[in-house]
């Protein structure tokens, strides 16, 4: 703690009133003579004591402030030593100050001091995502998916289908409709042991897992099923994906439900991923075939779709099981199919006849199919249909022969999974406590009640965590039961790993504030200091000139004509956030704005200074400090010092003061370069 006070004027002060009346009381005998009092106009910087924060709830202005709403969370500062957001340290603070207990009641007006205090923030947005997700516990048909058999299976994963492999197709097979940063809790069965099936002559057909990583140029080994065909070739599915085979070798012949390999080159074609032309395709079975849940387009996904697709033509598109609903255009040989909401039209691609009967002119349908490609620079989306109404194009294989079903030994266990806008995968930096965990701690159930689970935690993680680094950070999920509500809920902390322990975050950060006193009181004042550097890659003078670009071509007409091609200076008022300073050059505003042309230097000089003074420079503190305000007897100023470029190549400096006027108003006082 650094405290800028003069402690001889204190104790001298102290030594005086301790002096005996008798001492000195021949001093108000002299004619004209008044005792000098000790002046403690201070700037000090403090931090807040424990007892500084008991002071705060006990204070008597604050509970008046507080009202009977905020009365347990002012008393709660005085507990857990911080503030809050229902009792923020702007507004109770004062109180603090302007009470006779504390030890600088006696400051006079004008005395400033620098607080540091215990706040409770905002804590990350992943512990409430987290604590909200929903839960998904994998069933027996998730399990025949896995074990592609409806009785050769197990209700488990195991080390040839693992979990970490498996859930994420199965989760955005549940949650087609799922969008970034979605969270899902999933429940599940794992072994260490694989099954034993009872093994028929033939080996069984073992999927690849290959196609949902596959780039242009791959050369890959694909054990599929053949999902839906079209005249041009089917779509072929893995276990981790999906592909277009462009006309493969024996493709009038290949049926949906058909189990094929293929040693293939992957190539692309209007912004879709292909099998090369005239693959080899081999037959080695037949199997059922269930369709994901498909995925239903409004017209701006389709445009998104469409256009992100395009803007990413080295990572093309592949197969998507969708779902649309539009009306029927059929010119000549050619069918296509308007969509609500996007200029894109759908194109069945490689259709059948019996598509082509099912689609008639003018009719509105609902179909599903295959979204493969992108034709005629984003006017059409070409999918292989599937499905138009009720009727189904696809003969659907008969199930392999089916085997004993056999169980393993397995365990129980939780992960979260977190959706990326296109994949599900485990969360990173995230785990959630299992059976197995619950156990451990010695809870009878598989949740936490009464118990502080933060007692645990910290065990938990450095046991799960030998080698963690300094400064990780992990969320940990966990169930909780409630006795009074009677209900369990999944609760999330962050732990913060210190290079010895796992601590929990608990959102309390700690902060410093600036209070004045005036008129007698003590007041919260946010006036500040800025400094802006000269020179290119100035972190700071880099974000408010950068702003202030930014704010010519958002609020400026005709703004964009004022800012250089690079985007980083312009010549409205001069800001350059590439050289950190304010260009004050006539002749180079001019050759980069015409409309200065018919004005002298001076004037052209003159508007600049002025527009940046009255319009860029406070628009952009209203974007940077936006929760400023203006307080009751303080005049809340913001000081910027910086450097202008002037028409002899001088780098000079000046100062720029503003007053807040209103909340995110800030209004031109003065700057030194108009001395």
């Amino acid at each position: 703690m650094k405290r800028h006070i003069n402690k001889l004027l204190l104790l001298g002060g102290f030594a005086l009133a301790l002096s005996s009346c008798d001492d000195n009381s021949w001093n108000d005998k002299l004619p004209g003579f008044e005792e000098p009092e000790p002046s403690q106009v201070e700037s000090i910087d403090y931090t807040l004591t424990a007892n500084d924060y008991k002071l705060v709830a006990a204070n008597s202005a604050n509970k008046a402030l507080a009202g009977s709403d905020k009365a347990k969370a002012l008393a709660a500062v005085g507990t857990q030593g911080y503030f809050s957001e229902e009792i923020p340290a702007a507004d109770y603070i004062p109180g603090l100050l302007n009470d006779y207990k504390f030890q600088y009641f006696t400051l006079e007006n004008g005395s400033a001091m620098n607080i540091t205090y215990r706040t409770a923030t905002a804590l990350p947005e992943e512990i409430k995502a987290i604590a909200a997700a929903e839960k998904y516990a994998v069933d027996e048909a998730d399990y025949q998916s896995v074990w592609k058999s409806d009785e050769d299976y197990t209700l488990s994963f195991a080390p040839s289908h693992t979990a970490a492999r498996s859930i994420p197709g199965i989760l955005k097979a549940k949650f087609p409709d799922a969008v970034a940063d979605d969270y899902v809790i999933v429940n599940y069965n794992t072994s260490d042991t694989d099954p034993v099936f009872n093994t028929p002559d033939e080996p069984a057909f073992e999927l690849s897992d290959v196609l949902g990583s596959i780039s242009k140029g791959d050369n890959v080994e694909i054990n599929g099923y053949v999902a839906a065909v079209s005249t041009q070739g089917p779509v072929v599915v893995d276990a981790s994906g999906s592909v277009f085979a462009y006309q493969p070798t024996g493709n009038s012949a290949l049926k949906v439900g058909d189990q094929v390999t293929m040693d293939a080159t992957i190539d692309s074609y209007n912004y879709g991923f292909q099998v090369k032309r005239n693959t080899e395709v081999t037959v080695k079975g037949t199997q059922t075939v269930t369709y994901p849940a498909a995925k239903t387009w409004t017209g701006t996904e389709v445009d998104q779709f469409v256009a992100d697709a395009m803007a990413s033509g080295a990572a093309p598109i592949s197969p998507v099981y969708s779902k649309f609903t539009g009306k029927v255009k059929v010119d000549g040989n050619y069918i296509n199919i308007s969509l609500d909401g996007t200029t894109v039209q759908l194109s069945p691609y490689g259709a059948s006849d019996a598509v082509k009967a099912a689609l008639t002119d003018g009719a509105t349908v609902t179909l599903e199919g295959y979204a493969m490609a992108i034709a005629s620079k984003g006017k059409f989306l070409n999918i292989i249909v599937t499905k138009v109404g009720d009727t189904g194009f696809n003969t659907l294989a008969a199930a392999a022969a089916s085997r004993a079903v056999v169980t393993v030994p397995s365990v129980n266990e939780n992960a979260i999974y977190k959706f990326d806008g296109s994949e599900w995968a485990a969360a990173p930096s995230t785990v959630i406590l299992s059976h197995a965990d619950y156990q451990a701690m010695g809870q009878s159930h598989d949740n936490f009640s009464g118990d502080v689970p933060s007692n645990y935690m910290p065990i938990m993680l450095k046991n799960r965590f030998p080698y963690a680094d300094t400064d990780d950070t992990m969320f940990v999920a966990y169930y909780y039961y409630d006795s009074n509500s009677k209900a369990t809920t999944t609760r999330c902390d962050q732990y913060l790993y210190n290079g010895s322990e796992w601590t929990l975050n608990d959102g309390v950060v700690t902060e410093t504030a600036q209070f004045v006193k005036s008129n007698g009181k003590w007041n919260y004042d946010p006036s500040m200091v800025i400094t802006l550097p000269s020179g290119r890659g100035v972190a700071i003078s880099t974000l408010y000139f950068q702003t202030c670009v930014d704010w010519v071509r958002n609020n400026v007409t005709d703004g964009a004509a004022y800012i250089s091609s690079y985007g980083n200076n312009e010549y409205y008022c001069g800001t350059s956030a590439y050289q950190g300073n304010v260009d004050m050059r006539p002749g180079s505003a001019k050759e980069a704005y015409a409309g200065y042309a018919s004005m002298s230097d001076d004037e052209v000089m003159a508007l600049m200074k002025k527009r940046f003074e009255t319009e860029v420079m406070p628009g952009a503190l209203a974007i940077l400090h936006s929760d400023m305000k203006p307080i009751d007897g303080i005049d809340v100023t913001v000081t910027i010092n910086f450097y202008y470029y002037t028409a002899d190549r001088k780098t000079l400096p000046a100062t720029v003061v503003y007053e807040v006027t209103a909340p995110a108003t800030f209004t031109f006082v003065s700057c030194t370069w108009n001395d």
